[in-house]
């Protein structure tokens, strides 16, 4: 039974990436939305076109600070096995604005990572496979063996340090306001990428 659960999900990645979006064409149809008032996904609403062009501006940023340090690009750029990453995200996702990025760092400084983008809405079956407690969270990445297109890893929708400030909150409070999820962008910030990027760091077959 369990091979037929693992067949299901290798063809649905299959199919997936047939459609994915590198990250550049992914930043293109971002910043094109941004600038029509568009979203992506089915529903368009003020709100999900705010957070698209929110999410334009903060992606162009981190792609121009974050940097990764030297003594682990050379880590980076050892690794010999061909992996895929493969994202589910949306143009109005808060989370994924300052994570993306960083995936695209890494990626860069490797040609056996590739780093593919697909839309959630578009790929419910494949989403429906990486819930994150029940709940189709985003961005959510799946970590695959380019060779045999098995999953080999996930990660997401958020670090383990912006996880817990987000479960204590929920616990204090029950729901997320929208003044928490301004102050997570702040940690965001404050935080520079790192914890996703050590959470990367701790999924990728480094030596």
């Amino acid at each position: 039974m369990n091979t037929i659960f693992e067949n299901i999900k290798q063809e649905l990645i299959k199919v997936a990436l047939d459609k994915a979006y590198t990250y550049g064409q992914y930043r293109d149809l971002v910043t094109r939305l941004a600038e029509e008032g568009k979203s992506t996904g089915p529903t368009q609403t003020e709100a999900l076109t705010n957070y698209t062009q929110l999410n334009d501006r903060r992606m162009k940023r981190w792609d121009k600070v974050f940097k990764v340090a030297s003594q682990i690009v050379d880590k980076i750029s050892r690794i010999d096995k061909k992996i895929t990453w493969l994202v589910l995200t949306e143009s109005w996702c808060g989370d994924a604005s300052p994570a993306l990025p960083v995936m695209q760092k890494i990626a860069e400084l490797n040609p056996n990572i590739d780093f593919k983008i697909v839309l959630r809405d578009e790929n419910p079956e494949l989403m429906n496979q990486f819930l994150t407690n029940g709940a189709m969270s985003i961005p959510k990445l799946i970590q695959i063996d380019t060779v045999s297109k098995e999953p080999i890893g996930e990660w997401g929708p958020r670090s383990k340090n912006a996880t817990k400030l987000v479960e204590d909150y929920k616990a204090e409070h029950g729901t997320l306001t929208p003044e928490f999820k301004q102050d997570l962008q702040v940690w965001y910030n404050k935080d520079k990428g790192q914890s996703v990027f050590s959470d990367l760091l701790e999924l990728l077959p480094l030596e």
